[in-house]
């Protein structure tokens, strides 16, 4: 049988599933088991590496592949140079085992934690404004 390039290409895209480029981030990270609209289970671990479509975190506990999951970490980089933000990912269980989780992330959203202190004591303030 003489193999084709497609076939070929098909057989690298099976040997490595993450076409995603992985970023190797370790941060602490929340999680939130979600069974419906009721919480079942919370933890927290440590992110090993990121992509645009899956996390894979450290757990203390495994996890139930299939369960959807929400997670929430600090970025590492502050907006403007000021602003602390937080990673909210939305996503599922896809594998788990005693070292920690994969998760397959169905969207996310950054939100603010608002400024950081001390710039906004490096502003000047007048105390008795001028009539």
């Amino acid at each position: 049988m003489i193999e084709t390039q497609d076939s070929a290409a098909v057989k690298n895209v099976e040997r490595e599933r993450r076409i995603k480029r992985r970023f190797q981030i370790e941060q602490e990270v929340r999680y939130k088991m979600l069974y419906g609209q009721r919480i079942a289970e919370t933890g927290t671990g440590k992110t090993t590496n990121i992509s645009s479509s899956g996390v894979w975190f450290t757990t203390d506990n495994m996890l139930t592949t299939g369960m959807p999951i929400e997670l929430s970490m600090n970025w590492p980089v502050l907006l403007n140079d000021s602003c602390p933000m937080k990673l909210m990912i939305y996503g599922c269980v896809v594998r788990s085992n005693e070292r920690g989780a994969a998760v397959a992330i169905e969207r996310y959203e950054f939100r603010t934690q608002g400024r950081i202190f001390a710039q906004a004591m490096q502003q000047p303030v007048e105390l008795f404004p001028a009539h």
